[in-house]
């Protein structure tokens, strides 16, 4: 053999090879490497599994064990499918920060790395924190198992919270709407800390002592660090104080200083009332934002109020339309966010379609206007307007059958697009001429039940209207609390609706001069929100009222703990109930037991407040509107007002840009997730 053919027969080889490794036939197809760490000092000996989390139980990727220095390699040969998310158990080992702690089998950390994780990975107490949390609702033990959505949402958030190459904070966490403005970066550290307490064994008895301080209401105590902390994120407002005081425990502040010396900072320095860790994301034309929905692919997309940075008034609203992320990323146009269509103005009528058409009702241009999913508007530059009969717009569903039906609250108009069809659109009825609008009274919100019945809240009065889909004419009214907003149905076919307030016989006075205003054509917001801002907690306060599906209350109206100025409701798959509060200062929001007792806390009844006394605090929430729930079950919360004074009046100069509210708010696994878009009554996962 010559020496060409010699080199062309390597050349060959050579050529053969490689495209044996370009199809994988040799390389492996996940490989990690990482450490585990334990009170910021490696975890040696620790047992590292590698698992695949879906819909379906979770599959064994690979195992290791770490070596001295809590280091670990992992690989798999297997292929991960797009619809599977990886991560990482380390259980066991010795905490080489205190030499004499010896092998922990209490340890169980965690931390969830998503579809594509990072080459280097760390495992320790943050991100097991943060992977508990964002995967509360789909964790037993080290078992992760859900939808195919909620599972990438979770996975997704993870790093919000932690940088999951360094095992440091993530950047959301850190960012100017987090870092200093809320409580939960000191909620997430001392979590992290108290955790690394037991896992360090700072003390012979650290973990029975962390044991008894997560014990859940069942009484069942925990025997692994991952199950203690499961319970934590899905009872957080179970008796908090039991883990803040292991700070002290385990932490003592030294004699002669100042500062405790936990391995993660900062930490609390009062006990929370639920251990919950809410962010907070803005950007992509968020001003101001009134109704939220969440699309097939967990976007979230919010209608605004008001223009991002100008002077903005109650009486002309001319805000655009946001769309943001599962994670919170801005998905719409930073300042402006998406405009066009006759889009001006939304206010608390927002609804997606079954093709991911987002449907929205406007103050300022008086229309219904259309957007696909891209956010490009499929409306007409002047919307829907019908050739300017329209007035104020708020309320808009999208039916299970695919009509879309619109409110006129300023009109008392009922408007209707057969099959979302504009071509076949009209108004229905409109002032009091005849039924149902002989009922309205500033009609607001729409509800459907299981029935094809449509339910219409009624904002100056204290009842709501109820008429079959198939014939409006046929209307009935149903008495609730005074000034009905928010409504949702649950999966029975129950009414659930939030009364700004409540029984309370003085809200007559402002209701009356409400009513007055607009029938003269005047704006009757400043009077209704003077009112509202007066509002506290309490049997004078606004109220939670439920309806069984015959119109008939299902209990007496639910006061207080936590509900202030009801304005939104949202059901989850459990039946909860979560509830929004527009009031000043701002105050929490509330998780109420649903007709479904059995998952709820033992011995609740429907209607009772599982959230603490005060409700969910955190976040930095202001003046809410709107309340909804995710995929992974996570609670968003929307931000409408800021400053009601600068909406409402003329204010100082260098506050004349704060009337309208600063971002979204959520609260991470809280909830049992529901099917998204929302169309008719909350659809669960099975």
């Amino acid at each position: 053999m010559s020496k060409m053919d010699r080199a062309q027969l390597i050349t060959l080889l050579l050529m053969l090879g490689t495209v044996g490794c370009a199809s994988g036939q040799t390389a492996a197809a996940v490989r990690i490497e990482g450490q585990v760490q334990a009170g910021g000092g490696p975890l040696a000996n620790s047992t590292v599994t590698l698992w695949s989390a879906s819909p379906s139980a979770p599959q064994q990727l690979g195992q290791t064990r770490t070596g001295g220095d809590g280091r670990f390699e992992l690989g798999s040969q297997e292929t991960v499918g797009a619809d599977v998310i990886l991560y990482l158990v380390a259980k066991g080992g010795e905490a080489t920060i205190n030499k004499d702690s010896g092998e922990n089998p209490a340890i169980a950390l965690l931390s969830v790395l998503g579809n594509t994780p990072p080459s280097t990975v760390i495992i320790n107490e943050m991100t097991t924190v943060a992977s508990v949390w964002t995967h509360a609702q789909f964790l037993d033990g080290d078992t992760i198992k859900g939808n195919a959505l909620g599972l990438r949402i979770a996975a997704g958030n993870v790093p919000n919270f932690v940088d999951l190459a360094t095992g440091g904070y993530g950047v959301t966490i850190q960012d100017a709407l987090n870092s200093g403005q809320t409580p939960t970066l000191a909620n997430f550290a001392t979590l992290s800390s108290v955790l690394a307490g037991c896992v360090t064994q700072i003390k012979p008895d650290a973990c029975s002592k962390l044991f008894a301080a997560t014990t859940p209401r069942s009484g069942k105590t925990p025997t692994d660090t991952l199950t203690a902390l499961e319970g934590v994120a899905r009872d957080s407002g179970y008796k908090p104080e039991r883990l803040f005081a292991l700070l002290d425990v385990f932490y003592p502040v030294p004699k002669g200083k100042k500062l405790r010396p936990t391995p993660f900072m900062p930490y609390l320095s009062w006990a929370p009332s639920a251990w919950v860790l809410p962010l907070k994301f803005s950007g992509g034309g968020l001003s101001a934002p009134g109704k939220m929905m969440i699309d097939s692919k967990g976007n979230v997309w919010a209608g605004n109020n008001f223009l991002v940075g100008a002077q903005n008034l109650d009486e002309f609203w001319d805000g655009n339309l946001s769309k943001f992320a599962p994670n919170g990323r801005p998905l719409s146009p930073m300042t402006s966010g998406f405009a066009g269509g006759g889009l001006e103005g939304i206010g608390f009528g927002m609804a997606i379609d079954a093709d991911d058409n987002v449907w929205a009702t406007t103050y300022g241009s008086r229309a219904v206007v259309k957007f696909d999913n891209s956010g490009k508007p499929l409306s007409p530059p002047d919307g829907y307007n019908f050739n300017g009969r329209l007035g104020l717009m708020q309320g808009i569903i999208v039916t299970p059958s695919g009509d879309v039906w619109a409110l006129g609250v300023s009109k008392n108009q009922l408007v209707y697009f057969p099959k979302g069809d504009p071509a076949k659109a009209r108004i229905i009825c409109e002032g009091r001429d005849v039924q149902p609008c002989k009922s309205f009274v500033a009609p607001f919100h729409l509800a459907i039940d299981q029935q094809d019945r449509i339910w219409v809240s009624n904002f100056i009065s204290d009842w709501v209207t109820r008429f079959p889909a198939s014939d409006p004419s046929k209307s009935e009214t149903f008495k609730v609390g005074i000034s009905p907003g928010g409504m949702a149905v649950d999966s029975q076919g129950n009414l659930w609706v939030a009364n700004h307030f409540g029984t309370r016989e003085l809200a007559w006075l402002t209701l009356a001069r409400a009513a007055l205003l607009a029938k003269r054509g005047d704006n009757p917001n400043p009077v209704l929100i003077h009112g509202m801002v007066a509002v506290r907690s309490g049997a004078d306060g606004g109220a939670v009222i439920v309806l069984r599906p015959d119109g008939k209350p299902a209990r007496p109206p639910v006061y207080g703990h936590g509900i202030v100025v009801p304005w939104a409701i949202a059901i989850d798959g459990n039946d909860h109930i979560w509830v929004s509060n527009f009031s000043n200062p701002p105050d929490p929001i509330a998780e109420l037991c649903g007709y479904r007792t059995e998952t709820c806390p033992p011995g609740m009844k429907m209607g009772d407040p599982i959230s603490p006394p005060g409700g969910y605090v955190g976040g930095g929430m202001q003046m809410q509107v709107d309340i909804t729930i995710d995929p992974a079950g996570d609670v968003w919360v929307g931000n409408n007002w800021q400053m009601y004074q600068a909406a409402l009046e003329h204010v100082d100069e260098a506050q004349t840009t704060l009337g309208a509210g600063q971002g979204l708010v959520v609260f991470y696994g809280m909830a049992k997730p529901v099917r998204t878009p929302l169309i008719g009554p909350p659809r669960k996962y099975e």
